[in-house]
């Protein structure tokens, strides 16, 4: 008697379940995510107040993103027989130390890409990957706190490339001022006594100065998402000429164990090596000055697989 009822039970149950409407699923599907929604909000408020807490906090992702493809006698196309590819990479990392007294926080961001296309029919033809983007930035600030959201600071920020041209040009920052941190993730730097060096072979067009240095950085991750936002900019005291700003944004959402999709772009503005490209570029300008180019844009983008260290 005992198992008839029990098999009753189950079956009206199953019944219950397989006879709600669409509408009644969808209400108790939104209550469902209403509630994640609220408990990851709390794992976030306790994630925050774990980071406020003093030590080192450290972390890492990157995304990786590749394409590939080969023809042969695809006679559509204007080259049949041809191969192309482009790779690229990227890696963002902190080590960041908070303290009662004073804060140690240290950044890196490597950008790289590679591009080949191979014209199987030209013998004449570059087969081999080249070069197509090339970033690579390091900052470490130090900070003594006169308040809760308010420091006497000190900023070494160094930027190059690494693929081609290393350290030519390369810039170094050198400042003091004052950081402002108003709330735990986020850091803005004004140092209005910074010394800017550039390195470089072309003396006559990148100079080095003395100006104000301004830093925003926000870096962030909630639940699956890391994000990270870097503004650094230079403004000359000698000259509008020698300043320059780069905004570099990367996202990354985990799907699983670490993986997920990723996307970062760049943008930059810098006279200097507007100058540089129009005097040794492909095609060099002879009569290119400051007063003359076309200071256009710099940009880049990446999107692809990521990895949450």
């Amino acid at each position: 008697m005992k198992k008839v009822i029990f098999t009753f039970v189950a079956i009206f149950g199953i019944s219950v379940i397989y006879g709600q409407t669409p509408e009644e699923l969808k209400a108790l599907q939104a209550l469902k995510k209403d509630s994640i929604a609220a408990i990851q909000g709390r794992a976030d408020a306790l994630q925050v107040q774990i980071d406020a807490f003093p030590g080192w906090k450290k972390g890492a992702f990157g995304t990786i993103g590749a394409n590939l493809s080969g023809f042969s006698n695809w006679y559509s196309k204007g080259q049949p027989n041809s191969s192309a590819g482009n790779i690229g990479i990227t890696v963002n990392a902190f080590a960041n130390l908070q303290q009662e007294k004073f804060f140690w926080r240290n950044s890196g961001n490597l950008n790289l890409a590679w591009v080949k296309f191979d014209d199987k029919d030209n013998t004449a033809d570059d087969d081999s990957f080249k070069e197509a983007t090339d970033v690579f930035t390091i900052t470490s600030l130090y900070g003594h706190k006169i308040s809760n959201k308010l420091a006497i600071s000190g900023l070494g920020e160094y930027r190059t490339t690494l693929l081609s041209n290393f350290n030519d040009p390369g810039y170094l920052d050198l400042g003091i001022g004052a950081t402002w941190t108003p709330i735990t993730d986020m850091v803005v730097v004004i140092h209005p006594l910074n010394y800017n060096f550039v390195f470089s072979e072309e003396d006559a067009i990148f100079q080095s100065s003395l100006g104000t240095k301004i830093v925003a950085d926000y870096t962030r991750k909630i639940g699956h998402v890391n994000f990270k936002t870097n503004l650094s900019m230079f403004r000359s005291y000698t000259t509008s000429d020698l300043s320059s700003w780069t905004w570099i944004n990367s996202f990354g959402y985990t799907i699983r164990n670490g993986i997920g999709v990723g996307f970062e772009f760049g943008l930059r503005n810098n006279k200097q090596e507007a100058l540089n490209y129009a005097v040794n570029g492909p095609t060099p300008v002879a009569d290119a000055t400051f007063d003359n180019i076309d200071n256009e844009l710099q940009t880049y983008w990446l999107f692809g697989l990521n990895y949450a260290f």
